[in-house]
């Protein structure tokens, strides 16, 4: 199948993500603004999906949507079954990239960083204030494994309301959460003629580093630059 004429407009130059327009140099800040306006966007389904790759020891990766839970200065938060394929990928190699796509605002945010487990009582805390068929659904399933068919998971869903229909759910050992520390946040925004915008920010380690006639210092340890799209 040829795809080579499927192409949609996005903005105009009037339009362009310029550094002024940035609306902090903290680029946590920076994507608060941006997430504000996805959520308060009709047209973004979840504003909340992200992207997460993960990579295997030896660089093979793999990627898939999981849903953002939580985000401050600290980085950004997901949960998921730790023996899943990504949970056993984060063990043997803690660093990942998100992507958080909205189309319709022709906008994109890239993320790179360290991942580490959440504390246990905050992954006990968040699993509790999840609806109670999602805390069945996490015992119920040990992601990533082979099952024989989509009965087998009916019967033991079944079983467990029963089980726990007057108890609380006990958290799976094998389930909890994850921060992405960020070293790299990058706001991308689409132009109709593909000179897309592209502010990248990363984390400088060595404040006493001279920067370049293009690096523009941020907020913190924060410096940002401008890369050709």
């Amino acid at each position: 199948m040829d795809l080579g004429p499927l192409r949609k407009s996005y903005r105009g130059d009037a339009e362009a993500f310029e550094e002024q327009h940035l609306a902090s140099r903290d680029p946590i800040q920076q994507f608060g603004v941006w997430f504000e306006e996805a959520m308060g966007c009709p047209a973004v389904g979840e504003a909340n999906a992200m992207c997460l790759a993960t990579c295997t020891r030896d660089g093979k990766p793999s990627a898939r949507m999981v849903l953002l839970k939580g985000f401050a200065q600290d980085g950004f938060r997901f949960f998921t079954n730790h023996e899943s394929r990504k949970g056993k990928e984060l063990d043997s190699n803690p660093f990942a990239s998100l992507v958080f796509y909205w189309e319709p605002l022709n906008r994109q945010v890239r993320i790179e960083g360290t991942v580490k487990r959440l504390p246990e009582e905050e992954s006990e805390r968040y699993f509790h204030s999840r609806p109670k068929s999602s805390q069945i659904g996490a015992v119920v399933s040990r992601q990533s494994t082979v099952i024989p068919d989509r009965e087998y998971l009916r019967k033991k869903n079944a079983e467990l309301e029963e089980r726990y229909r007057e108890t609380a759910v006990p958290k799976p050992a094998y389930w909890g959460g994850y921060i992405l520390q960020p070293d790299v946040v990058e706001f991308w925004q689409g132009q109709t003629n593909r000179l897309h915008d592209r502010i990248v920010f990363r984390r400088l380690r060595d404040g006493s580093a001279p920067l370049g006639d293009m690096t523009h210092r941020g907020e913190g340890e924060w410096v940002f630059e401008r890369f050709a799209p």
